[in-house]
Protein backbone atom coordinates (compact mmCIF):
# COMPACT_ATOMS: atom_id res chain seq x y z
CA UNK A 1 0.00 0.00 0.00
CA UNK A 2 1.30 3.44 -0.93
CA UNK A 3 1.32 5.59 2.21
CA UNK A 4 3.20 8.50 3.72
CA UNK A 5 4.17 12.10 3.08
CA UNK A 6 7.53 12.88 1.47
CA UNK A 7 8.84 16.39 0.85
CA UNK A 8 11.14 16.90 -2.15
CA UNK A 9 12.70 19.59 -4.29
CA UNK A 10 12.36 20.19 -8.01
CA UNK A 11 15.83 20.05 -9.53
CA UNK A 12 17.41 21.22 -12.73
CA UNK A 13 15.30 20.80 -15.86
CA UNK A 14 12.15 20.00 -13.81
CA UNK A 15 13.58 16.78 -12.41
CA UNK A 16 12.19 15.25 -9.23
CA UNK A 17 13.03 12.03 -7.44
CA UNK A 18 10.24 9.60 -6.60
CA UNK A 19 10.94 8.50 -3.01
CA UNK A 20 12.43 5.01 -2.81
CA UNK A 21 9.81 3.79 -0.32
CA UNK A 22 7.10 4.56 -2.86
CA UNK A 23 9.10 3.58 -5.93
CA UNK A 24 9.83 0.12 -4.51
CA UNK A 25 6.10 -0.65 -4.44
CA UNK A 26 5.55 0.10 -8.12
CA UNK A 27 5.63 -2.65 -10.73
CA UNK A 28 6.05 -2.22 -14.48
CA UNK A 29 5.49 1.06 -16.23
CA UNK A 30 4.77 4.22 -14.25
CA UNK A 31 2.32 6.93 -15.34
CA UNK A 32 1.82 10.52 -14.25
CA UNK A 33 -1.24 12.62 -15.04
CA UNK A 34 -3.44 15.45 -13.85
CA UNK A 35 -5.19 14.80 -10.58
CA UNK A 36 -7.99 16.45 -8.72
CA UNK A 37 -7.63 19.60 -6.62
CA UNK A 38 -4.63 20.64 -8.76
CA UNK A 39 -2.30 17.80 -7.79
CA UNK A 40 -0.70 15.16 -10.02
CA UNK A 41 -1.31 11.40 -9.84
CA UNK A 42 1.33 8.69 -10.20
CA UNK A 43 0.28 5.07 -10.76
CA UNK A 44 2.02 1.91 -11.92
CA UNK A 45 0.67 -0.08 -14.88
CA UNK A 46 -1.50 -2.41 -12.78
CA UNK A 47 -3.10 0.44 -10.84
CA UNK A 48 -3.41 2.49 -14.04
CA UNK A 49 -5.29 -0.34 -15.77
CA UNK A 50 -7.64 -0.68 -12.79
CA UNK A 51 -8.24 3.07 -12.76
CA UNK A 52 -8.98 3.13 -16.49
CA UNK A 53 -11.20 0.06 -16.15
CA UNK A 54 -13.40 1.91 -13.65
CA UNK A 55 -13.81 4.81 -16.06
CA UNK A 56 -14.43 2.46 -19.00
CA UNK A 57 -17.34 0.81 -17.16
CA UNK A 58 -19.30 4.02 -17.67
CA UNK A 59 -21.15 4.77 -20.94
CA UNK A 60 -19.21 6.74 -23.55
CA UNK A 61 -22.41 8.65 -24.29
CA UNK A 62 -22.01 10.41 -20.93
CA UNK A 63 -20.33 13.81 -21.16
CA UNK A 64 -18.87 13.30 -17.68
CA UNK A 65 -17.13 10.11 -18.86
CA UNK A 66 -15.73 11.81 -21.93
CA UNK A 67 -14.58 14.82 -19.92
CA UNK A 68 -12.94 12.58 -17.30
CA UNK A 69 -11.06 10.71 -20.04
CA UNK A 70 -9.97 14.00 -21.59
CA UNK A 71 -8.77 15.25 -18.22
CA UNK A 72 -6.95 12.07 -17.15
CA UNK A 73 -5.72 10.58 -20.43
CA UNK A 74 -5.05 13.91 -22.11
CA UNK A 75 -2.54 14.80 -19.41
CA UNK A 76 -0.98 11.34 -19.03
CA UNK A 77 2.69 10.61 -19.59
CA UNK A 78 4.78 7.52 -19.02
CA UNK A 79 7.58 8.14 -16.54
CA UNK A 80 11.08 6.97 -17.26
CA UNK A 81 13.27 7.38 -14.21
CA UNK A 82 16.94 6.76 -13.54
CA UNK A 83 18.47 4.52 -10.83
CA UNK A 84 17.90 7.25 -8.23
CA UNK A 85 14.23 7.56 -9.16
CA UNK A 86 14.64 10.93 -10.87
CA UNK A 87 12.37 11.87 -13.73
CA UNK A 88 11.25 15.01 -15.54
CA UNK A 89 7.82 16.46 -14.81
CA UNK A 90 6.30 17.43 -18.16
CA UNK A 91 5.96 21.21 -18.38
CA UNK A 92 2.18 21.03 -18.93
CA UNK A 93 1.75 19.08 -15.69
CA UNK A 94 4.11 21.36 -13.80
CA UNK A 95 2.02 24.35 -14.85
CA UNK A 96 -1.27 22.57 -14.10
CA UNK A 97 -0.21 21.73 -10.52
CA UNK A 98 1.53 25.09 -9.99
CA UNK A 99 4.71 23.28 -9.02
CA UNK A 100 7.60 25.55 -8.20
CA UNK A 101 10.59 24.57 -6.10
CA UNK A 102 9.15 22.44 -3.30
CA UNK A 103 6.77 19.50 -3.65
CA UNK A 104 5.17 16.88 -1.45
CA UNK A 105 4.58 13.26 -2.47
CA UNK A 106 1.54 11.79 -0.72
CA UNK A 107 0.91 8.03 -0.77
CA UNK A 108 -2.87 7.56 -0.65
CA UNK A 109 -3.26 3.80 -0.96
CA UNK A 110 -3.61 2.99 -4.64
CA UNK A 111 -1.79 6.00 -6.07
CA UNK A 112 0.69 8.74 -5.23
CA UNK A 113 -0.24 12.40 -5.37
CA UNK A 114 2.29 15.13 -6.12
CA UNK A 115 1.42 18.54 -4.70
CA UNK A 116 3.12 21.89 -4.75
CA UNK A 117 4.13 22.45 -1.14
CA UNK A 118 1.94 25.55 -0.79
CA UNK A 119 -1.16 23.87 -2.24
CA UNK A 120 -0.65 20.82 -0.02
CA UNK A 121 -0.30 22.96 3.14
CA UNK A 122 -3.53 24.80 2.22
CA UNK A 123 -5.34 21.51 1.52
CA UNK A 124 -4.06 19.93 4.73
CA UNK A 125 -5.21 22.95 6.76
CA UNK A 126 -8.72 22.63 5.26
CA UNK A 127 -8.76 18.88 5.85
CA UNK A 128 -7.65 19.37 9.45
CA UNK A 129 -10.42 21.88 10.10
CA UNK A 130 -13.12 19.64 8.57
CA UNK A 131 -11.94 16.09 9.21
CA UNK A 132 -14.85 15.25 11.55
CA UNK A 133 -17.45 16.53 9.08
CA UNK A 134 -15.76 14.67 6.22
CA UNK A 135 -15.75 11.42 8.23
CA UNK A 136 -19.43 11.84 9.09
CA UNK A 137 -20.33 12.28 5.41
CA UNK A 138 -18.77 8.89 4.64
CA UNK A 139 -21.58 7.15 6.55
Amino acid sequence: MLIGEFPALVGDKNRIALPKRLRDQFKGKIFITRGYEKCLLILDSQRWEGFMSEIDKRPLLSLDVRDTKRFILGGANEIEYDTQGRFVIPETLKIFADIQEKIIFIGVGEWVEVWSENKWRDKLDKLSENVSDIANRLN
